[in-house]
């Protein structure tokens, strides 16, 4: 067993942290990967404790990823949450990642804008100031970043890497007439399970993966008629086809091209999933692929072809307008649902925080990500604001690893640090303190 390393000098070595804003699946991966690397890093998290999204999630879900392939950076999911993780499993897997990696976590403090520090008089920005992959050296690391958090405080880093989550915002659509609706709405965010529904007419808005499995959920769960409304006909893939899941042949596809996997997943499609078309649900006009080059993501199959095919789940058209207790459809027809969950999906809410910088493209997602920063924000990082169909978490963990290694080569942490790093001590003093 190792000795105990000598305590490291932080005061000299590492004056300002790194700040990682979120302490979701994300931003702890990040966090976990930067201190192996001897890179300070100081997690940022709004609400009361990590994985937010996660607790506030419905009861029902489960990751669509397997145990094996969605674990973060040095630390395993344990073999007893099973196969597919729960919602609860998850929030505990992220608890114990924190205390594992004994990450400095800061919490109930909320990041509202992130500016570029002003330049130390006499010091420019350097030539690793300028962007690209996040390679440049410490001589280069520039003024660094200002945080404005909640109760006035102004927090300096060195670096930022943002983690605030995909599903950040709630988008709700503003459908005509839909204040005059005189039945319950409400966004899938808010939705947990389906007691308030029992026995209600539940019309469910968005056939993604979020949307299919509410719609589930409620025909299990004694509402009186489940209805789906449907926009764009979803690929419906199997979770699991003789074994072997589905994002393993994310992962296998993803850097082929488009047209290829198309026919691939077409072929796939007519042997492993019935044509649904008598039902409502027709088979997708575009390839799979070309869909989630779009950012569809196919929706994995956890009981919606069986609902379909049973009656309990109706697939219907798209809403158009609402009219008092009534829902106007795509197809002119008009129903009288008691509820609408809208599974409309969520923005990435980031405007108020970096949207100054220049770094959002025209749907408000960065325009660079992983190890990569933007050339006009040197030393800014992002993770977690795509959906591949390889796996969000899998793909997160492997974009802690090339932030950290991007970022402890931007800062110039050596060899020594990163081994201290293993043990750094309670330095007493909390980032969000005054300095002294």
């Amino acid at each position: 067993m190792p000795g105990v390393p000598a305590e490291p000098d932080m005061s000299s070595t590492q004056p300002r942290p790194v700040y990682v804003i979120g302490a979701g699946p994300g931003g702890l991966a990040v966090a976990a990967a930067l201190r192996a690397r001897g890179v300070r890093a100081v997690v940022v998290e709004k609400s009361d404790g990590v994985g937010a999204s996660w607790r506030g999630h419905y009861a029902r879900l489960h990751l669509h990823t397997t145990r094996r392939l969605s674990a973060l950076p040095g630390l395993a999911i344990p073999r007893r949450f099973g196969r597919w993780v729960s919602r609860d499993d998850v929030v505990r897997y992220l608890e114990k990642y924190a205390e594992f990696h004994e990450l400095e976590l800061v919490t109930g403090v909320e990041v509202t804008r992130i500016e570029r520090a002003p330049a130390a008089a006499g010091a420019g920005d350097g030539a690793g100031d300028g962007g690209g992959d996040g390679d440049g050296a410490a001589a280069g690391e520039g003024p660094g970043w200002l945080l404005h958090a909640s109760g006035g405080r102004v927090l300096a880093g060195r670096a930022v890497v943002v983690a605030t989550g995909f599903n950040h915002t709630p988008r709700l659509p503003d459908w005509p007439g839909r204040d005059t609706y005189t039945g319950a709405l409400a966004h899938a965010a808010a939705y947990r399970d389906p007691k308030p529904y029992e026995g209600r007419d539940v019309l469910v808005v968005g056939a993604g993966n979020t949307g299919a499995e509410i719609a589930v959920d409620l025909a299990e769960g004694g509402a009186a008629r489940v209805r789906l409304a449907v926009r764009t006909a979803p690929h419906i893939v199997r979770r699991s086809t003789a074994g072997w899941p589905a994002q393993r042949t994310g992962i296998l596809v993803r850097r082929l091209p488009v047209r290829l996997v198309d026919r691939l997943g077409a072929l796939t499609a007519k042997v492993s999933v019935p044509d649904l078309t008598a039902y409502g649900l027709p088979r997708p006009e575009s390839g799979l692929y070309s869909r989630v080059r779009q950012g569809a993501i196919p929706v994995q199959d956890v009981g919606l072809i069986a609902a379909v095919r049973a009656g309990t789940v109706e697939p219907v058209a798209a809403v158009e307008a609402f009219d008092g207790a009534e829902v106007v459809l795509a197809d002119g027809s008009r129903i009288t649902p008691d509820a609408v969950v809208a599974a409309t999906g969520y923005r990435r809410g980031l405007e108020g925080l970096i949207g100054h910088l220049d770094v959002l493209d025209e749907r408000g997602r960065p325009l660079a990500h992983g190890r990569r920063t933007p050339a006009q924000a040197p030393g800014l990082y992002f993770t977690g604001f795509t959906n591949p169909i390889s796996g969000m978490f899998r793909e997160m963990a492997l974009d802690a690893e090339k932030i950290a290694k991007a970022l402890a080569r931007r800062l110039g942490v050596r060899a020594e640090a990163r081994r201290a790093a293993a043990h750094l001590p309670d330095t007493g003093l909390r980032p969000v303190d005054p300095p002294a």
